[in-house]
């Protein structure tokens, strides 16, 4: 299991994925699952990766190999929009199904691999997508401008509360930490390092890469702060008129 969340804000965009991968508490190690793409002038994209380890590495695998090929329409840098962007992701991932999808399920193993994909093409807008393991994908909205892939449920209800299209990158980006933080002291299978992405609008590039380790102090900072602040709301809260 993993934990990805992807932001798509009117400020710009946030990225954020933890690195732990296992296949049981006995095999724990780390791999990045984060992957930004800016190697052409006019666009940046950024690909977050979630499920089977083998899955999601072969379909950025396939990705690179054809960054720079003669076809230019399975290339992420000779695409013309975000959209086709998102679909040649999904396309890659359905690629991978044909070539893997039989043998995984004859060893009972299913075919699990979610993506998060989102940048900006310059003269478009930024947009962001949620990948599924058929291939299919939705679209950000200004009403619910992120995607949470992997293991999403400890670290929804801050978001939730937080973050809108008005959010500044600097109040997402804490936000995302927070919520990371949540998702670590609530499951095992999420952990540092956290690579962290951001891309202001219209910049086309990453003006941010930055690797959270377990010991940054900034971040033991915020987890400590967010902790005790809890703790005193929670003691000034009023207790039920009714329970006593």
């Amino acid at each position: 299991m993993s934990y990805c969340l992807g932001m798509r804000l009117k400020a710009g965009m946030v990225f954020v994925s933890d690195s732990r991968t296992n296949a049981g508490v006995d095999s724990v190690a780390t791999f990045r699952k984060s992957f930004v793409f800016d190697g052409a002038e006019d666009r940046v994209i950024v690909i977050l990766t979630a499920g089977n380890l083998a899955i999601t590495q072969s379909v950025i695998s396939l990705l690179e190999e054809r960054l720079h090929g003669p076809d230019r329409a399975r290339s992420l840098y000779g695409v013309k929009s975000m959209y086709e962007v998102a679909r040649l992701v999904g396309e890659t991932l359905r690629e991978v199904h044909a070539t893997d999808g039989a043998h995984l399920k004859s060893h009972g193993a299913d075919f699990v691999a979610s993506l998060i994909v989102g940048g900006q093409i310059r003269g478009r807008r930024m947009r962001l997508f949620n990948v599924y393991a058929a291939g299919n994908f939705i679209e950000a909205s200004d009403e619910t401008p992120y995607f949470q892939i992997g293991e999403t449920k400890y670290g929804k209800p801050i978001i939730e509360r937080v973050i809108n299209v008005d959010t500044s990158l600097e109040e997402a980006t804490k936000c995302a930490l927070v919520s990371f933080d949540s998702t670590i002291k609530s499951n095992i299978s999420v952990a540092p390092p956290l690579d962290v992405t951001l891309v202001p609008a219209d910049s086309c590039r990453a003006s941010v890469r930055y690797r959270v380790m377990d010991n940054d102090p900034y971040f033991l900072g915020l987890r400590r702060s967010w902790g005790e602040g809890l703790r005193k709301l929670f003691t000034q809260l009023p207790d039920p008129d009714w329970a006593g």
